[in-house]
């Protein structure tokens, strides 16, 4: 994704816009919200068009003689008019924000439902800092140009296009002395257009840059800490905010000289013309309120192609971030449900066994030379127990990858119930599958919630079984407000222990046929360790159990250990049958029981 961002930074330049129309889907859905603040733009655009007419009218003839009497007519009628324009303002406003943050709400939510859709070879490619990003701050962006800006846009268009029109009709000779202008005031918004866009987009990807690298710090604050790395992460993360300023800076720079060179050209022709304007009233060519009408409309109209430049540079940042989520809208899964998918069976009948690796070989999207299974057969018979060792590397959890169909085999089958995974529905697969990690994962819940993840609708009464199964009820209980307590981000209040074993409780509240244990006792002291043991023992039981351990001792009671190494299978059997051939295992086996 990172190595894509060059390329992709070209693509505002060629059409800014282009990337904003994924928004459309979005807006019509609300149709009412858009009629209304449709209808309020109509009406405000009109009550500043007719303000420079009531001016007209209040000067030419409430301030003459003739219609002395006349003039507090025409400051009601500024006044009604003013009324009309905040009214009409204010329900434009309320219409278009409601529709910003709609939008902007619906966007986030499909965003996120598609990144948890797509597989795990995109979460291992694409920091978590970067999606954060474009979660929150492109997300943000898009709700200010659809809340405001594009509003502001399309008043400032217009009130451009309507003062054109009135400044021809109020007095053509100097609305074509003006229109010379125009060129002027067009060239600099096409050509620094053009640089901000691009500008933009390199100013956002820094930004992301910053807030991946203060994810990864913030969530390894534990290792920072122990290797006293503070000062040094610091000064990453300062360089890397260093570096989005500087983009910024450019962007910014950029952008006010754009600014600063409209306003400078647009209200310099202004006072040309109004110069002209006023040898006209002294020779009696026209009127002062006519001149005040047209002074008025060159104003509202240099005023809204003001606006428009700023805007239009909001809206190039907008396009850069739409551009952006639209990258990862683009992302596909390689792993999806086929069309129509295979329905496992309530319940396993015949020899079949519960699961079958078939001539498995793969390798990682990343390592694509090395590979991570090769030639990888295995059977596991139903309520069979078979534990994976072998040294750092031999593929044990690529078997589980493999297993939970987070990727696919690049040649040979894995088979559920005699059923090939890939004719499944991933969803349906992983609901036949408990796992408990290594690296337990506890969310920023309480107690209750965070073991119910296992299974969402369990009553509290099957959450207590289940933590009592898995030991944990004890120091859940023990905790101030007991299983409602608050666990703290990443479970910072349990041990490592505790934390193990809540994960263990996760898994056996989902009470699934299939067990996937990766070392799920190494976190515990060995009092723990036993009782889990013993859990273990009794879980086990009708089910399908594959163990991953590197400590020899928890898995002697494995009705069969398989000894993996580079990818191959290169032993497998009992304990003593394994010690008793020599090799990899009974050398592992020495080395550990030695002491």
């Amino acid at each position: 994704m990172n190595d894509a961002a060059p390329a992709d930074a070209a693509k505002p330049s060629r059409n800014a816009l282009r990337p904003l129309r994924t928004l459309w889907p979005y807006l019509r859905r609300y149709p009412r919200l858009i009629a209304g603040w449709l209808g309020f733009l109509a009406l405000s655009s009109t009550s500043v068009l007719v303000l420079p007419v009531a001016v007209r009218l209040m000067v030419d003839r409430g301030f003459s003689h003739a219609h002395g009497g006349a003039i507090d007519e025409w400051f009601v009628l500024l006044l009604v008019v003013a009324v009309v324009l905040a009214l009409a303002t204010a329900g434009r406003f309320l219409c278009v924000s409601l529709l910003g943050e709609r939008v902007v709400a619906d966007l986030r939510r499909d965003l996120y439902a598609h990144l948890l859709r797509l597989d795990m070879a995109f979460f291992e490619r694409t920091r978590t800092g970067e999606l954060i990003s474009r979660l929150s701050a492109d997300t943000e962006l898009l709700r200010t140009v659809v809340a405001s800006s594009m509003s502001i846009a399309l008043r400032s268009a217009i009130t451009v296009l309507g003062a054109a029109i009135m400044l021809v009709v109020t007095s053509p000779r100097l609305a074509g002395t003006a229109a010379i202008g125009i060129p002027l005031v067009v060239l600099p918004i096409v050509v620094f257009g053009r640089r901000v866009r691009g500008m933009s987009r390199a100013s956002q990807d820094r930004t992301a840059d910053a807030n991946a690298r203060a994810g990864e710090t913030l969530n390894a604050m534990h290792t920072v800490q122990s290797y006293a790395r503070e000062t040094f992460e610091s000064g990453r993360y300062a360089g890397a905010v260093e570096d989005a300023y500087r983009a910024a800076r450019r962007r910014v720079r950029t952008q006010a000289i754009l600014t600063a060179s409209v306003i400078v050209l647009v209200f310099g022709a202004v006072v040309g013309v109004l110069w002209l304007g006023a040898h006209d009233v002294i020779d009696g060519r026209m009127s002062a309120g006519t001149l005040m009408q047209f002074v008025f409309y060159a104003v509202f109209g240099a005023g809204a192609v003001g606006s428009l430049s700023e805007v239009w540079a909001e809206v190039q940042r907008a396009g850069g971030g739409m551009g952006r989520i639209n990258d990862l809208l683009d992302e596909t899964p390689t792993i999806t449900a086929p069309s129509t998918p295979t329905t496992l069976p309530a319940a396993s009948v015949g020899n079949t066994p519960a699961l079958a690796f078939e001539h498995v070989r793969f390798h990682y999207p990343a390592r694509p030379d090395i590979p991570a299974l090769e030639d990888f057969s295995l059977d596991v018979r139903r309520g069979e127990t078979v534990a994976l060792v072998g040294p750092s590397g031999a593929g044990k959890s690529t078997v589980f990858q493999l297993l939970l169909r987070f990727h696919d085999p690049d040649a040979g089958n894995v088979r559920m119930d005699g059923i090939d995974l890939r004719q499944l529905a991933p969803q349906a697969l992983r609901e036949r599958i408990a796992l408990v990690p290594q690296d337990p994962v506890i969310f920023g819940a309480d107690a209750l919630d965070n073991i119910r993840y296992g299974r969402l609708d369990a009553s509290e009464d099957a959450v207590v079984a289940a933590a009592r199964s898995a030991e944990a009820h004890e120091f859940l209980a023990a905790l101030p407000q007991g299983y409602r307590s608050f666990l703290g981000e990443k479970g910072t209040r349990l041990s490592g222990g505790q934390q193990q074993r809540l994960a263990i409780a996760r898994a056996v509240l989902k009470d699934a046929p299939i067990l996937l244990l990766d070392e799920a006792t190494s976190a515990l002291d060995a009092q723990s360790e036993r009782a889990i043991q013993q859990a273990f023992e009794r879980l086990r039981a009708g089910r399908t159990t594959l163990v991953i351990a590197h400590r020899l001792a928890t898995v002697l009671r494995a009705d069969r250990i398989v000894v993996l190494d580079h990818g191959r299978i290169v032993a497998q059997g009992s304990h003593e049958q394994l010690v008793a051939q020599g090799g990899l295992y009974a050398e592992l086996a020495r080395l550990q029981f030695a002491a």
